[in-house]
């Protein structure tokens, strides 16, 4: 995900609280100057970083553990500027609150590659002011300036003499909160950019970090749900009877969506649910596929559409030569996080508390207000640890049923797990999308570019009130931010509803644009007479950025127009998350059967705060962009998804995952986006090297679907 929200009517400003005897500072919404607020019993939720009288450090993490690393990276940010070593930070899951809000993204949400971004000014700011705050109560107790103080390992320091945080952290809280904060120059960076384990590896390792399908709960009860095969579908009528005085079984509930059973254990309450008798009523869906979905985005084609960019008199470039056209397609995916969706609740005269893992919890609260008939205020989210989110988890629907659910239990915690089928049968998945590519070259160089992207509109669905004159701007990823200087170029986008909810998966339209936009860059080239390397650098002269990424991967590559015979090079390159990349498969076969060898990442990521991580991050975005590119897809007939587990819905397996390398190039002065950036150039880097091995050009995702074999 990626969009810019116009947040000109919010800023932060700098609160502080005393929390008993300690120090708590955070930034609040609103409008007004800084100042200090009365002591509450929920103010930690209005902290971003908290130092208690003993001397822990504790860190309120506004963003939700996925694997991305965010306990260590947001850390790192807190601990630079307070003078304090990471592993020394404690990291508790903020709650839900305005103050976390994420200003890239207008909600409280982990996604869109923005953790670090959002979190680069403000976490290092609130470092700042509390460093700033315990250098003004010691210098007063030493009667000193502040100006000769300094911090150092958690401790104030002047001379000879030092003081823990924690014996300055009451007298701290009564200094008055800074108003501008200098914050340190890259040259004196000693956290930020350095090596450093991941803070919650060696829990992960040793199987102690709680996942949301990990939570126990004194009394829980069990739920597995039964929902209509047919998307969309609803509960007509259900008999039970055969299941009801079951051993274990509690009780039998619909909640329109679906039928489920409560028991004592998961298996339980499956195998009853197994046994209850359902009537569906399968809704306006049941016709419903892939050639259908296809043929709406098709039937959408001559629709004007909204201009995503443009420069230039595209028709008067064309009338000079003759335009060359493609069309590409991609398919539906699902998400396949490992860790299947569930939720525990609890619903009570008290109100609502909800175990999740999620990547939403602002909108969690409000699903399970909802599903309770009760005030937001009145829930309580306990955000878990994610199995894998990849904009599954964005979407809370998971979390009104469980609520839905456990109201038939008054006071009782009940956990709602899907099975892998339910996860794959009632995604949301990534939408289908069509694009119209069209384009012209004349001496060597690209003289007009047109692409219409067709495709449901996922915000439509999720925040409609976004959606403004027929633009998503998550449908625009990867178009609106192209590279190329092109002098004629008319790029626009065509929201066409096709029947089914879709969702934001991994790097959401900068993928689907991706494999467009740079496979039909490499048929241009072919058509000037190009190398495809070289074509590219010569319209990135005005961003040395790009341009440097791009020579470093062909370089670690090994890129050569004449490679050893049954060997291939194709490349792709683009700007996604203020990240600048690029991208060379080597690839080798034939055209009976094609083997990935490598894999050549050079990124730019402006400044990697972790860089192990920007690492990790490209190489596990790589394996996503496999699940793209070569065998994965979702299909529907008569309203069913077909596939149901990983058997039918392929992922990569380990002897087929080629040498991935990764190029660490720091050019800009601030991070870019890094938890999606290494999924969309791949599939147009095979799809280009397949076509250079074997001379087919395969124009729909996935590329088995164009009769390659993949070794």
């Amino acid at each position: 995900m990626n969009a810019s929200i116009d947040l000109s009517r919010r800023r932060f400003v700098a609160t502080s609280a005393v929390i008993g005897s300690g120090l708590l500072l955070g930034f609040r919404l609103g409008a007004g100057h800084a100042k200090p607020v009365a002591a509450a019993a929920d103010v930690r939720a209005n902290a971003w970083v908290q130092i208690a009288p003993g001397g822990g450090v504790t860190l309120f993490c506004q963003r939700n553990e996925m694997g991305q690393d965010v306990h260590t990276a947001l850390t790192m940010l807190i601990a630079e500027e307070l003078g304090v070593a990471p592993a020394a930070v404690k990291v508790e899951q903020a709650p839900v609150d305005p103050v976390y809000v994420n200003k890239l993204l207008g909600a409280q949400i982990t996604g869109g590659s923005t953790s670090v971004r959002d979190g680069w000014d403000t976490l290092r700011q609130a470092g700042a002011a509390a460093r700033t705050m315990l250098v003004g109560a010691a210098a007063a107790q030493w009667k000193v300036p502040a100006a000769e103080c300094r911090v150092a390992d958690g401790h104030v320091v002047h001379g000879d003499r030092k003081l823990a945080f924690g014996a300055l952290a009451t007298a701290a809280a009564t200094q008055p909160v800074p108003k501008d904060v200098a914050l340190k120059p890259r040259s004196e960076f000693s956290v930020i950019g350095k090596p450093l384990p991941r803070l919650d590896g060696a829990d992960k390792a040793r199987g102690r970090t709680v996942f949301g399908i990990d939570v126990k709960q004194p009394g829980m009860l069990h739920a597995a749900l039964a929902q209509c095969p047919v998307l969309g579908g609803k509960v007509a009528s259900f008999d039970a009877s055969a299941v009801e005085k079951r051993a274990g079984v509690r009780k039998v509930v619909s909640i329109g969506e679906g039928v489920a059973v409560i028991a004592d254990h998961w298996w339980t309450a499956k195998s009853a649910l197994a046994d209850v008798k359902i009537q569906w009523d399968e809704g306006a869906a049941a016709k419903l596929d892939s050639a259908a979905i296809f043929a709406l985005l098709d039937g959408a084609r001559d629709q004007p559409g909204a201009v995503v960019k443009h420069t230039g008199d595209v028709d008067a470039a064309f009338a000079k030569t003759k335009p060359i056209e493609a069309r590409y397609t991609s398919q539906m995916l699902a998400h396949m996080t490992l860790e299947p969706q569930n939720c525990t609740a609890r619903v009570s005269n008290q109100g609502v508390e909800v175990w999740a893992s999620t990547q939403f919890p602002q909108g969690a609260q409000g699903v399970a207000a909802q599903a309770a008939g009760v005030k937001p205020e009145q829930v309580h989210i306990h955000s878990q640890f994610i199995g894998g989110g990849f904009g599954r988890r964005l979407d809370v629907d998971y979390v009104g049923q469980a609520v839905a659910i456990a109201k038939a239990m008054p006071g009782t915690p009940v956990k709602l797990i899907w099975t892998r089928e339910d996860d794959v049968h009632h995604d949301v998945y990534r939408p289908p999308s069509l694009h119209l590519m069209r384009g012209a070259v004349a001496d060597g160089r690209v003289v007009a570019f047109t692409q219409k992207m067709i495709s449901p509109s996922i915000t439509n669905r999720m925040f409609p009130g976004v959606v403004k004159d027929g633009i998503d701007g998550f449908m625009t990823e990867g178009a609106v931010n192209l590279t190329y200087a092109i002098p004629n170029l008319d790029l626009r986008t065509v929201i066409q509803e096709v029947g089914l909810k879709v969702g934001y998966w991994r790097s959401v339209s900068n993928a689907l644009n991706a494999f467009a936009i740079e496979c039909f860059i490499d048929e241009l080239s072919v058509a000037a007479g190009k190398n495809p390397l070289e074509f590219r650098l010569a319209m990135l002269d005005a961003l040395p950025r790009q341009r440097a990424v791009l020579e470093r991967a062909a370089k670690d590559a090994g890129w050569s127009d004449k490679p050893p015979s049954g060997h291939a090079f194709g490349v792709a390159s683009m700007e996604c998350y203020d990240t600048h990349l690029a991208l060379v498969a080597e690839v080798s076969g034939s055209a009976q059967k094609v083997r990935l060898e490598r894999l050549a990442f050079a990124v730019d990521p402006g400044i990697a705060v972790h860089p192990d991580q920007v690492v990790a991050q490209l190489q596990g975005g790589a394996v996503s962009g496999l699940i793209n590119a070569l065998r994965s897809k979702i299909t529907l007939k008569d309203g069913r998804v077909e596939q149901s587990n990983f058997h039918d819905f392929t992922i990569p397996r380990m002897p087929e995952m080629p040498a991935i390398s990764v190029a660490l190039l720091e050019g800009g002065d601030k991070p870019g986006g890094m938890g999606e950036v290494g999924v969309p150039l791949v599939a147009p880097a095979i799809a280009n090297a397949v076509f250079a091995l074997t001379g087919r050009r395969i124009r729909s995702l996935p590329l088995a679907d164009g009769g390659i074999a993949f070794a």
